[in-house]
């Protein structure tokens, strides 16, 4: 409900959009043909106080600072609502202000994520939407804050909120528990995030309800304006609400997809470690957010997925080799979701490393002085960094590159120490493969049929890798998933 000190406030805005206000506890915003106006309700809460019309002023400009860079167009201005001598109340007009509201264009409901999410639509926008968090937390200013004893704050809060809010006190408890524990695990690599730089003024409130395709691309939108403790974390937990989000509402293999995709672009593949411990507490927030709202079945399949999140499967690696076109980022990618804790491995591909030293996208393509080879010594190097990283930090990952060569292939499997290991070689015929190379686009592979033609000439040695037939992918999945099934160690 509007504040009534705001009713001739809403009565003004509510006749511009020609309709009435959707509000949330803190805002009304009333949508216009054109326009939207988001006003802050003048209400004082555990979180924040807009009581206040600086504060709602100085709030409203801190969103437009936020949010306008990364969605350019999407918010106009803030403007005043001015009172004028004879009591009457106009937009931007003469007079005393009485409030202030955000302007911003109409995005149809159609094109928020969630809804797009809701008709299975989001798949194609998948990459895009992990380059835009990665470009969103590039910007983000470092912060220098004690992050494992912020997060113990927020767990801390999250557990009252959650028995406030009446769910069950032995799931709650058995959460914290949990929680602690993992903190307190993770306490060192905490720490060395925030020296590393990967604490940040981050967006703070990354679900799919706030981000929106805009002039044909998905971008993020009201960010956490209110309070900058909130919104300065982890950018691994900035990205958890969305990873969650996306597992809970369209399924871990777009998690997964998003998650791979952040590090494609990042290459912060060290924040795994963080996964269980980041994606619990976002959960555990969705979870006693619903229950308040008496919403029981959602808070309960959120609360399961904070549990659950505490849990993680077993990590394996999993290394995919053969020459160019026979599918197996195909095959790493649908292999990635089932394997390990959430939202599944972590795919590491050996095209996406050279492409990120080099500094552009994945799909652009590279000069051949990127392509020597001390360069691809350089590429397998970090790569092999990467899978003991990830192995280590308790979480699965599925190497993808050529391996050609025998020695990449023993590294490879050293790299996974001691968890379980299956290598995987792909194989189909020369002519198919040369027809794939040659259909490609907008692909992180730069190989030609040239290339692969150089490749297949040479030898790759005693084979110990199962054998996948790459002709079919289905078969070749079918395969794949039994050799995984199959391994000890």
């Amino acid at each position: 409900m509007i504040p009534a000190v705001q009713t001739a406030t809403a009565d003004l805005l509510r006749g511009l959009a020609g309709r009435d206000a959707l509000e949330t506890h803190i805002s009304a915003v009333f949508a216009g043909d054109d326009t939207v106006w988001k006003l802050r309700k003048a209400v004082r809460l555990p979180f924040v106080d807009f009581t206040t019309l600086a504060e709602r002023h100085r709030t409203a400009l801190r969103e437009l600072e936020l949010n306008a860079p990364h969605a350019p167009g999407l918010y106009r201005d803030v403007v005043a609502v001015n009172r004028a001598g004879d009591g009457g109340l106009s937009l931007g007009g003469a007079g005393e202000p009485v409030d202030y509201v955000v302007r911003m264009a109409r995005v149809p409901e159609a094109d928020f994520l969630d809804a797009v999410a809701a008709r299975g639509e989001l798949a194609p926008w998948l990459d895009a939407l992990a380059d835009a968090v990665a470009a969103l937390h590039a910007a983000a200013p470092v912060a220098r804050i004690d992050g494992a004893a912020a997060q113990r704050d927020v767990t801390l809060g999250d557990a009252r909120s959650a028995r406030a809010a009446g769910l069950p006190e032995a799931a709650v408890a058995d959460w914290l528990a949990g929680m602690l524990a993992e903190l307190e695990r993770r306490a060192d690599w905490l720490g060395q995030r925030g020296a590393d730089g990967f604490i940040r003024r981050v967006h703070g409130d990354l679900h799919l309800g706030n981000l929106c395709l805009w002039r044909g691309q998905p971008v993020p939108f009201d960010a956490l304006e209110f309070d900058e403790a909130m919104a300065t974390t982890d950018v691994a937990y900035d990205l958890a609400f969305l990873l969650m989000d996306l597992e809970h509402k369209s399924g871990r293999p777009a998690a997964n997809r998003v998650l791979c995709r952040y590090v494609a672009r990042t290459g912060d593949w060290a924040l795994v470690a963080g996964l269980p411990l980041f994606l619990s507490q976002r959960a555990m927030v969705r979870a006693h957010v619903e229950a308040a709202r008496g919403r029981a079945a959602e808070a309960s399949a959120y609360l399961a997925l904070a549990l659950g999140y505490l849990r993680p499967a077993a990590p394996v690696v999993v290394a995919a080799g053969g020459l160019q076109g026979t599918g197996k980022t195909t095959l790493a990618r649908a292999l990635a979701p089932d394997l390990g804790a959430a939202p599944g491995a972590l795919v590491l591909r050996s095209d996406e490393f050279r492409k990120r030293r080099h500094g552009v996208p994945p799909e652009q393509l590279l000069p051949q002085a990127a392509y020597t080879a001390a360069e691809s010594r350089h590429v397998f190097d970090e790569l092999f960094h990467a899978v003991r990283g990830v192995a280590l930090a308790g979480h699965a990952a599925v190497a993808d590159a050529v391996f050609l060569d025998p020695e990449h292939r023993r590294r490879v499997r050293a790299a996974a120490g001691g968890v379980k290991f299956a290598g995987l070689w792909l194989q189909a015929p020369l002519a198919e493969l040369e027809r794939r190379i040659a259909a490609r686009s907008h692909d992180a592979s730069d190989a030609t049929p040239e290339v692969l033609r150089r490749t297949a000439a040479a030898t790759p040695g005693v084979l110990e890798w199962t054998i996948i037939d790459a002709r079919d992918a289905g078969i070749a999945l079918a395969q794949g998933r039994a050799a995984i099934e199959h391994i000890v160690y």
